[in-house]
């Protein structure tokens, strides 16, 4: 199990611990980076194929070798051998992780299918309500199904929201529904919730419940005002990335994406579901999808969260 075909031997990584966060490097013999763990996260940044992620309305594609997958529970400080291999493997695989999971919502991605539930494929961000695209499309409405959570709490799809993900419910359809490794018998899914738990322990609905109170380590605060840009290299592909983009509902957070990299600009692109664009997107419809400069979402860019 521990050579996965690749030019290194899981056995003989060689372990970097470093702070703010706190998380653990992992370098093959020849010091060559492999992954990135998190301490009290479960997102694992790991190497992979070189790959590109672009849309027709995104300035630049954003190419890099960071695959991004999830642990079967928030890192203890303890690199799991037998996890590593697999999940490099994965990559090497190409199997899907959570930034391929993620593209496959965008504007004219094709269906994917469970079986006969679709359960990815082109989404739009909610219906119109009074002439506005209306808020409230979570994962399960935009598969249709009724969901029932650990404490019990059902939530009963909205039709009308079929095949829809608001900026929220995205994030937890990615994160959460779906799955980051091609193997049965390990969850590969971070646990939702609909509320806020006191532990922490599961992804709530809301953006603002999200970046206060989700699993994992938030890596910049929100202190009411744009992140300063000193801040940016603490970013992470895979990092939740939060907003205060809408003047009209005050200070609070109201918006969710994911961070995806440097473009080829040198921009830090992001994705996430927005009602200008009516889709999940990285693109620049109705506001440039980057955290640098000074367009909308650079401006109202507050807080960043590492699942």
């Amino acid at each position: 199990m521990s050579k996965i075909g690749l030019s290194f031997d899981v056995k003989k990584f060689q372990r970097v611990e470093l702070d703010n966060p706190a998380r653990v490097e992992v370098l093959d013999d020849a010091g060559d980076w492999l992954a990135t763990y998190t301490l009290g996260a479960y997102t694992v940044a790991l190497k992979g194929p070189s790959r590109s992620f672009w849309e027709p309305s995104a300035a630049h594609a954003v190419s890099h070798e960071i695959w991004i997958r999830t642990l079967p529970h928030p890192f203890g400080g303890v690199v799991d051998q037998t996890w590593l291999a697999l999940a490099l493997g994965a990559n090497f695989q190409e199997a899907d992780d959570v930034l391929a999971i993620a593209m496959q919502y965008v504007d004219g991605a094709p269906d994917v299918l469970d079986g006969k539930l679709r359960v990815g494929g082109s989404a739009l961000y909610g219906p119109l309500k009074e002439g506005k695209r209306e808020e409230g499309s979570d994962f399960n409405d935009y598969l249709g199904i009724t969901w029932v959570y650990p404490d019990g709490k059902t939530d009963r799809p909205e039709s009308r929201q079929k095949g829809c993900l608001d900026c929220s419910g995205y994030m937890r359809m990615v994160w959460g529904y779906r799955h980051h490794l091609p193997f049965a018998g390990v969850r590969s899914g971070i646990p939702l919730s609909l509320d806020e738990l006191a532990d922490s322990s599961a992804v709530p609905r809301r953006a603002v419940q999200i970046c206060a109170s989700a699993p994992g380590v938030l890596v910049i605060p929100n202190a009411g005002v744009r992140v300063p840009a000193s801040d940016l290299d603490k970013v992470q592909v895979g990092d939740l990335v939060f907003f205060d983009a809408d003047s009209g509902d005050g200070t609070a957070i109201d918006h969710v994406g994911m961070f995806m990299g440097e473009d080829e600009g040198g921009q830090l692109r992001f994705i996430s579901s927005r009602k200008t664009a009516n889709a999940p997107t990285l693109g620049d419809t109705g506001g440039k999808s980057v955290l640098t400069g000074n367009g909308l979402y650079a401006k109202a860019f507050r807080a960043v969260r590492r699942l």
